[in-house]
């Protein structure tokens, strides 16, 4: 166990879910999610969009079919963590001009969610996006949700140098860009391979995700991020040092 976070003592689980208590979180003091398929579920099916625009991109930019583009993003995504990481690598495609086509994309598809803007807006502390995906595409999806206005910072991938999670260095990135301390954080994934350094490094992980694969470097596991989320409100959070009372609207992008 890392110094400086208390002994893990996971209540007993539900079938496929776990269930927390507060004082398992209760020295957290920043929390770190996510985005596609973790603060909305993916039966939004917004990654069916994105992946049919991708097999466009690379079948127009490479002069390849469309199988063999399919077949390039799953090696990519195996073995780089993302179709763009492997892109860049073999191809030198330009980063920016890939992810703004491949994530204009139909935002109608997820619907505001109310009660989680309020789950997440209860959490002492400070709150940030770490996904791998690019800021501004971001920003989109937490409109869409109506989570716009309760991140104090939103890191894309542009603020890691293209290297997406898993990569250590792409956790090293976000750690000296935002000051956290690990040992007081916790984070919320739904691809539990991108929670093997997180848990290296101290931090509380939760996986969100319907089925539950399990391993040392996953805490929790949950199909239900705004139920998990309430159940760690404590009445006297609002007087804990850092406390969020209010929402904030200003992203550090």
């Amino acid at each position: 166990m890392t110094a400086g976070a208390p002994p893990i003592t996971p209540s007993p689980a539900a079938p496929d879910d776990d269930r927390a208590t507060p004082p398992d979180f209760a020295h957290v003091t920043t929390w770190i999610f996510d985005l596609d398929n973790t603060l909305y579920h993916p039966s939004a099916r917004l990654f069916d969009q994105i992946e049919d625009k991708m097999r466009r991109y690379i079948t127009s930019s490479l002069g390849i079919s469309l199988a063999q583009a399919d077949a390039l993003r799953a090696e990519y995504w195996a073995q780089y963590g993302t179709t763009l990481a492997g892109l860049i690598a073999h191809h030198q495609i330009d980063p920016m001009h890939f992810l703004d086509d491949v994530h204009d994309i139909d935002m109608t598809v997820l619907p505001p969610d109310a009660s989680l803007a309020a789950a997440i807006a209860a959490l002492p502390g400070r709150r940030i996006i770490h996904t791998n995906g690019d800021a501004r595409y971001a920003e989109r999806v937490l409109a869409a949700r109506g989570l716009d206005a309760l991140f104090d910072a939103i890191y894309g991938i542009e603020h890691t140098g293209f290297v997406p999670k898993p990569a250590a260095s792409a956790y090293d990135d976000i750690h000296a860009r935002d000051g956290f301390d690990p040992t007081r954080a916790a984070m919320f994934e739904d691809e539990a391979r991108n929670l093997i350094e997180p848990h290296a490094r101290g931090m509380r992980t939760v996986l969100v995700h319907d089925r539950s694969p399990r391993g040392p470097h996953v805490d929790w596991h949950t199909q239900d991020l705004h139920g998990f989320l309430s159940q760690l409100a404590q009445p006297d959070w609002s007087a804990r040092p850092g406390h969020l009372s209010e929402t904030h609207g200003s992203h550090d992008t």
